[in-house]
């Protein structure tokens, strides 16, 4: 990594040294990963000092990860970096940033921040000002809040999906029927243990199954890979009769080759991977009966959020 000055504020070189290593990372994953994947890698790959490791006594967060958290809202705002359900996306400007190095990265991120808050609201732009040392993520308690929201809602997905990991292929599999369900289809047929035929669940909008669409679904329970294309084209092979819709669940996600097979298809196939998956739980789970509720069970809570 680029030699960042030892005059810099030690907040300031945390941030420049972690957010020009977390778009690193996220380059060399195809440009997106979980934020949990980032943070752990950090932690595995940065030389950290021991006041970075230190823990907030009113959060209860480590520091340098309170401080990257802080600082990725300005690379969002000057559209370097995307968040989504737990998931960071480098843009191609943010890729194309990486050449400036930590801390000009780092400084332009933040100046074009500024000037966002500034257009915004004269407010914004008083309480952002900096000439102290003083961590600016202590002195922002708007950008401090969305850092901690997307800190938490971090967390939660990476529960959720440590939860799901845990399940076996079966379990897996009837939490989609269940989804699907909540979702006000009729499941009658979901695979015993054995040889399915290729399929997993067959649900339809009516109990006899004389409307379309159809769905043949396949599932498979691979957290830590990616389907492959083969995967698709088998599925594929079986949507023989009109009004056929394939569903193909994972609960890892798909190659890009795969991804492009399914939007490609004559067929109307639609893929749903781990993301995809948790969202429309959360969206229909009011909706699941309570037995079902219980293959992955979910409390709601609520924080004050944030206009920006």
């Amino acid at each position: 990594m680029k030699e960042i000055s030892d005059t810099l504020a030690p907040s300031k070189r945390s941030a420049a040294k972690n957010i020009y290593a977390a778009f690193k990372i996220l380059k060399g994953a195809g440009g997106e990963m979980s934020g949990k994947q980032v943070i752990d890698t950090i932690r595995e790959t940065v030389e950290l000092t021991e006041w970075e490791k230190e823990i907030y006594e009113k959060t209860g967060y480590v520091r340098w990860e309170s401080i990257l958290h802080f600082y990725t809202i300005d690379c969002i705002k000057a559209g370097y970096l995307r968040k989504n359900k737990g998931i960071w996306y480098l843009t191609k400007e943010g890729e194309k940033a990486i050449s400036l190095g930590p801390v000009k990265l780092l400084d332009t991120a933040t100046k074009m921040y500024k000037n966002w808050a500034a257009d915004k609201d004269d407010k914004s732009k008083k309480e952002i000002s900096t000439s102290s040392e003083v961590p600016e993520l202590e002195k922002n308690k708007t950008q401090s809040q969305k850092a901690n929201l997307d800190h938490l809602e971090e967390q939660a997905i990476s529960g959720i999906k440590d939860y799901i990991k845990s399940k076996n292929a079966y379990e897996f599999q009837d939490m989609v029927a269940a989804l699907l369900r909540a979702m006000k289809y009729y499941t009658p047929f979901i695979s015993p243990k054995g040889k399915d035929g290729g399929l997993d669940i067959i649900a339809y909008i009516d109990p006899l199954g004389a409307t379309s669409p159809r769905l043949k679904v396949q599932v498979k329970h691979r957290p830590d890979s990616s389907v492959p294309v083969d995967d698709i084209r088998s599925l594929t092979g079986l949507l023989n009769k009109d009004g056929d819709i394939g569903l193909f669940v994972t609960s890892g996600h798909f190659t890009s080759e795969s991804e492009r097979t399914a939007r490609e298809s004559h067929r109307h196939i639609r893929l749903l991977d781990i993301d995809d998956f948790i969202s429309l739980w959360q969206e229909f789970y009011p909706k699941l009966t309570d037995e079902d509720k219980n293959m992955l069970p979910l409390h709601p809570v609520y924080f004050l959020g944030s206009n920006e």
